[in-house]
């Protein structure tokens, strides 16, 4: 029987120095972790520098974004990202914090986890709730990637025709909608 593997789209970033390694070093020195973790990159978007999210939070970050595949659950997945974020010492001490590095699990494919409820529960959370909570479990697609020109830019590198299995739109559509003075802030390194 033929193994099943699905597609992941995933999120790169780093904004502080680790052991004297610079971000862009951090996130192309993580590409190479992925293998072993039974992660298969299919595509590696452009490197680009961006202002931290949110404004004034701290250095600029590096982004870029992969498309895996891989015969693993989400959940499977987003178990080996973290495994791969410790080994470039990445904590967990603030929400939206600098980070050495951190790996966002975009979207599987056209699943949507737990269920569209959850999903449009994170979605349409106040901004000034989405600072201070996050979810107890995994929602994808991830509930802001319409919303952020740094995820959209390097991500329609990878998968610009991906559709948003819940507003029913392209990255390339999402990242057409991004505000202008966003899309500029976020630079090809």
């Amino acid at each position: 029987m033929a193994e099943i593997r699905s597609s992941f789209l995933v999120a790169l970033g780093s904004n502080l120095q680790n052991a004297g390694t610079t971000p862009l070093e951090t996130v192309q020195a993580c590409l190479a972790e992925f293998a072993p973790a039974g992660l298969q990159v299919i595509a590696i978007s452009n490197f680009y520098r961006t202002p931290c999210f949110p404004a004034g939070a701290g250095p600029d970050y590096v982004n870029a974004a992969v498309e895996l595949r891989a015969s693993l659950s989400p959940a499977e997945v987003l178990s080996r990202l973290h495994k791969i974020e410790a080994q470039f010492q990445r904590t967990r001490t603030q929400r939206w914090g600098m980070r050495t590095l951190d790996l966002d699990l975009l979207a599987a494919e056209q699943r949507i986890l737990p269920d569209v409820q959850t999903y449009e529960t994170w979605r349409t959370l106040p901004a000034e709730r989405q600072r201070q909570e996050a979810p107890d479990q995994l929602v994808l697609p991830h509930p802001r990637i319409q919303d952020r020109a740094f995820v959209l830019v390097p991500l329609a590198d990878v998968a610009r025709d991906w559709v948003h299995p819940i507003l029913n739109r392209s990255v390339g559509q999402m990242l057409a909608d991004c505000d202008a003075a966003d899309l500029a802030e976020v630079q090809a390194l």
